[in-house]
């Protein structure tokens, strides 16, 4: 018809289809930015309005930011080596840089990250789960040290003899008495990075960069309780919520639960 009457399938293509309304998008656009703790920029944003049934650009996206005064509180990732005691065992690095796993809990990662809690260092330790890049345990407290490690695994759900290997860098934390007895009893095997290398514990590296743009950078804690309450919730997102660019834009529980659905 269009050759017919001699007009351009493009002006066709035009007039048939119905423009999205720009207040509508706007709206979306900041609904999404705000809910998610206004951590997600341009490609994040497109996915969620995707789902909405809005298909619109990155760089319009950028646009209406621009324009509502959104700025993401994402920066460039970068590693600061500083000093800290370490250890010297001739542990393995059994994880050897392998960060895509195929199987839930062979190898949880974890490292210790600070905080200020009302002018005093606090510190928060979590543990990832390499298969979807859930934090399947979380705890907080004022000292950095093997109690703080061992309180993390207290909260994981399940039976802790599931997780196969525990990858660190080489912090005292991590190696001591306790750790030794607490992973012994439930037959965890132990890994190591290799000494001044953050590298081999790339995946821990990067979430607590997100951890400490996303939450503890946007939060002003009173107490250790606050703290540890927050924290929580931060997780509860995290874990349910967050969608992740690693995992083809879901979520790590729709991860988990859809990769059991393909195993049923």
């Amino acid at each position: 018809m269009c050759d017919v009457l001699q007009i351009a399938r493009s002006s066709f293509y035009y007039e048939a289809k119905e423009p999205i309304n720009e207040d509508d998008i706007t709206e979306a656009v900041m609904e999404i930015f705000h809910k998610n703790r206004k951590a997600y920029g341009t490609r994040k944003i497109k996915v969620k309005l995707h789902e909405r049934g809005f298909v619109v650009s990155r760089r319009r996206i950028g646009r209406i930011m621009k324009e509502q005064g959104l700025v993401s509180t994402y920066t460039v990732a970068q590693y600061k080596p500083h000093k800290a005691t370490c250890n010297e065992e001739a542990v393995a690095n059994a994880l050897n840089r392998e960060f895509d796993q195929t199987e839930a809990k062979r190898f949880v990662v974890s490292d210790l990250t600070y905080v200020k809690v009302r002018n005093r260092w606090h510190y928060i330790c979590v543990l990832i789960d390499l298969f979807n890049r859930e934090i399947i345990g979380h705890s907080a407290g004022p000292h950095k040290d093997a109690a703080l490690v061992s309180r993390a695994f207290a909260t994981v759900q399940g039976d802790l003899s599931q997780i196969q290997w525990f990858h660190t860098d080489r912090g005292s934390e991590f190696k001591n008495h306790t750790m030794n007895e607490l992973l012994g009893t439930f037959k965890i095997g132990r890994s190591l990075s290799r000494k001044g290398c953050p590298y081999d514990n790339a995946v821990a590296e990067a979430t607590y960069k997100i951890i400490k743009t996303e939450f503890v950078n946007q939060m002003n804690f009173q107490s250790l309780r606050h703290l540890e309450l927050e924290l929580y919730d931060y997780v509860n997102w995290f874990n349910k919520h967050r969608i992740h660019g690693t995992l083809g834009y879901m979520t790590p529980v729709q991860y988990r639960q859809a990769a059991l659905k393909k195993a049923v």
